[in-house]
């Protein structure tokens, strides 16, 4: 888990990893995972807590990256759209 320019809290941190360790119940081949966070200043509204996910699975690389007031909600958003792309990547892998 990387925080650019900042230190991220213990709290802050707890709730990603916990988001992240839930992602292997979705799908299997999970090898690792590497979590961005920043803080986008050129923001006009305060939607400037940016988290990207990347995470390394069997085979390829799948990215997400989300934009939102807290960095909670943008895991959020980033878990959720990893978890869409890991789905579809099991039914694709499930049709071989």
């Amino acid at each position: 888990m990387h925080s650019i320019k900042f230190d991220a809290d213990k709290k802050l941190k707890d709730f990603i990893d916990t988001k992240i360790k839930k992602l292997p119940t979705v799908y299997d081949d999970i090898l690792g995972a590497e979590v961005f966070l920043r803080l986008d200043k050129d923001s006009a509204d305060r939607e400037n807590k940016l988290v990207e996910i990347k995470l390394d699975v069997k085979g390829q690389t799948v990215f997400a990256k989300k934009q939102c007031k807290t960095f909670e909600e943008a895991t959020d958003l980033s878990v959720d759209a990893l978890k869409k792309q890991l789905v579809k990547r099991k039914g694709k892998i499930r049709k071989k």
